[in-house]
């Protein structure tokens, strides 16, 4: 009962309900767009396409652009190009000076580094629309599907910028999203495509349980651990280390006295910093063998069957290893235990026994080293999980739920959102729906 008051409560907040309403309109948007076939495409002839991109690597596309991938959508871009680009820009950010400058710009240097992602957003939406369409006919759909096949150069053309212009939007969407509604805009673009694919998913589970083997026991045992999963990855994402931290104040006098009041007394270490990174970066490595196996040499082929079932030891122990050195990888390059460290010297602060500065620096890096393994090994596990769970005869396109970057996104995004929407109630003398406060006055 407590939950539907606190529902109750997020309805009272009038600029709470017109942000929620708003997210949703914009997300029932990009929806309806990925129904939406290209202009001169026969979407009766699509079959071939969809069941290319139904398992595998295929099905991981498709996943995250919500199906548009397999329908050949204005939207079948997906917002995965902004996605790259926001790679790039933060690894460049690393080597380049000019990026670095404006990364200490605040929010004028924030909004040129969303300026040049866009653009550099399109540069790869250039790159991988016409790739898309030109790899139409390989993926099984028919020529006859394509109506304008005595006007081929000009389909190309205006398909091209029908997916750029559908990628562009997406993009904009998210941003409007992140403005005027709740949470991130562009994760949860990302989510709701996958949430879209996944009752399809689970209604092939239960008729091939219920025509084959195990029946609705088997179903219930399966239900059960992906629950137990997504309890794993909600302590990975909310898994921290707490360093103690003591704050001085000047008093009155002129010295400094301890300050106990007003003050987070710990930084909180986040168990899994780089979030879903690792695995993006390790999955655009494993896109490279199945590349290669489209070569016509021997030894390509052999790479590209070893490495082109997702479910595969091969393809699962690379992808692993993979993740582990990405996770120390993007801890080091975005956790700045040298800036954390002069903070906490410029405002008076110090870790218990440990001298500010240099030392305190070096004290938070080995902790970071320290908490880092287990997370990369957690992380790994719930990467690969999904071939685990597929030995006892799970379908593929269910086992993606099972963990990888579908289920982390999905995790992470809800926890977002729910704290966005936690803080609003909180600040309205509410209590929330993380975790019930203390009695609070209703403040209409």
């Amino acid at each position: 009962m407590k939950l539907i008051e606190n529902l109750k409560n997020v309805w009272r907040i009038q600029e709470l309900r017109d942000r929620i309403l708003m997210t949703f309109s914009l997300l029932l948007v990009f929806r309806f767009g990925a129904q939406i076939t290209l202009p001169g495409v026969d979407s009766t002839q699509l079959v071939g396409l969809a069941s290319n991109f139904k398992d595998g690597i295929g099905g991981i596309l498709n996943a995250f652009t919500g199906g548009a991938f397999a329908k050949a959508s204005v939207f079948a871009l997906g917002i995965m190009p902004y996605i790259s680009a926001s790679i790039v820009v933060q690894l460049m950010g690393i080597a380049i000076p000019y990026l670095q400058k404006l990364q200490k710009e605040g929010e004028s240097g924030r909004r040129k580094i969303n300026q040049i992602t866009r653009w550099l957003t399109i540069g790869i939406c250039l790159i991988q629309a016409p790739s898309y369409m030109l790899s139409l006919g390989s993926l099984g759909v028919p020529e006859s599907a394509f109506m304008m096949q005595d006007q081929q150069t000009l389909f190309l053309v205006i398909s091209t910028i029908i997916l750029v212009t559908g990628c562009v939007f997406a993009m904009w969407l998210g941003e409007k999203i992140t403005d005027k509604g709740i949470g991130n805009g562009i994760s949860l673009l990302i989510m709701v495509g996958i949430i879209a694919t996944l009752p399809q998913a689970f209604i092939q589970e239960i008729g091939s349980r219920v025509d084959g083997v195990g029946g609705w026991f088997l179903i219930i045992v399966e239900v059960i651990i992906w629950l137990v999963v997504i309890a794993a990855c909600i302590m990975l994402v909310m898994g921290v280390r707490k360093i103690p931290v003591q704050y001085a104040r000047r008093s009155a006098t002129g010295g400094y006295e301890k300050n106990v009041f007003g003050s987070r007394q710990y930084i909180p270490l986040k168990l899994n910093a780089s979030g879903v990174m690792p695995i993006i970066f390790a999955q655009a490595i494993m896109f490279v063998p199945s590349a290669i196996g489209q070569m016509e040499a021997s030894w390509a082929k052999s790479i590209g069957v070893a490495f082109g079932d997702i479910f595969g030891f091969w393809y699962n122990l690379t992808f692993a290893l993979l993740i582990i050195v990405f996770t120390y990888f993007y801890t080091a390059i975005t956790v700045p235990t040298n800036k954390m460290a002069d903070d906490l010297k410029r405002n008076s602060g110090f870790i218990p026994g440990i001298r500010p500065g240099t030392e305190t620096s070096e004290y938070l890096d080995r902790i970071m080293s320290q908490i880092t393994l287990p997370g990369s090994l957690f992380l790994a596990a719930i990467a690969i999980f999904p071939a685990i769970i597929s030995l006892i005869g799970v379908t593929q396109s269910w086992a993606l739920f099972y963990g990888g970057t579908s289920l982390l996104i999905m995790v992470g995004v809800a926890i977002d959102t729910m704290q966005q929407i936690n803080s609003y109630l909180l600040n309205r003398h509410y209590d929330g729906l993380i975790k019930t406060g203390k009695n609070r006055k209703a403040v209409a």
